[in-house]
């Protein structure tokens, strides 16, 4: 059987659950941290735009996070995640053993700018927006390692490689971080007669 259309879909939008799901469990247990964004949580077709970090619902500085897809390409089940290259033609009309999916993670929140006079954010509110920084990369990266797999079947759940954590900004009043997941989509066995 084939891959099903949404197969891509579906793990992205659980990937987004969960990292959501791991920030408000976080903040439970964090005093200061913030939560998962209340109205800017979604998922984005392509870069996400920098639309700010203050929830618009609110005016407070909830953050906004988002996932999207950044490449898909075939793979084999030995050689996960590296690209398979080998050319096919129209006897090959089926999809790859494994087809690599990299999802992107982006979460933004709220950095310290100049005051109305133009002075520079002190250093206690730089030391406390770093630590908001730290805590939401630890989160993001926890709840990585522990929800991909269990969006696959399987004894031992879905293959995946956890990119490094980036981390972006200040930029326009925001700062964030980026983290880049890979995932097994399993291939077809066996696929329909001519590929479809």
């Amino acid at each position: 059987m084939a891959l099903h259309p949404l197969a891509i879909h579906d793990l992205a939008e659980a990937v987004l659950g969960c990292v959501c799901a791991a920030l408000e469990d976080t903040a439970a247990k964090v005093e200061g941290q913030p939560a998962c964004p209340d109205c800017r949580t979604c998922l984005v077709p392509g870069t996400p735009a920098w639309d700010g970090c203050e929830d618009p619902c609110t005016g407070e500085a909830g953050g906004q996070l988002t996932v999207n897809v950044a490449r898909i390409y075939p793979s084999t089940t030995s050689s996960f995640p590296a690209e398979d290259r080998t050319v096919r033609d129209l006897r090959e009309c089926a999809p790859p053993p494994v087809t690599a999916v990299e999802l992107v993670v982006t979460l933004l929140r709220c950095a310290p700018g100049p005051t109305e006079q133009g002075c520079p954010p002190s250093c206690e509110e730089e030391e406390a927006a770093a630590r908001v920084l730290h805590v939401d990369q630890f989160t993001v990266y926890n709840a990585l390692l522990c929800c991909v797999p269990r969006t696959g079947g399987g004894r031992r759940g879905r293959r995946f490689v956890l990119g490094a954590s980036r981390v972006m900004g200040p930029q326009g009043g925001c700062v964030g971080i980026e983290q880049r997941v890979t995932a097994a989509l399993p291939g077809c066995d066996p696929c329909p007669a001519g590929g479809g």
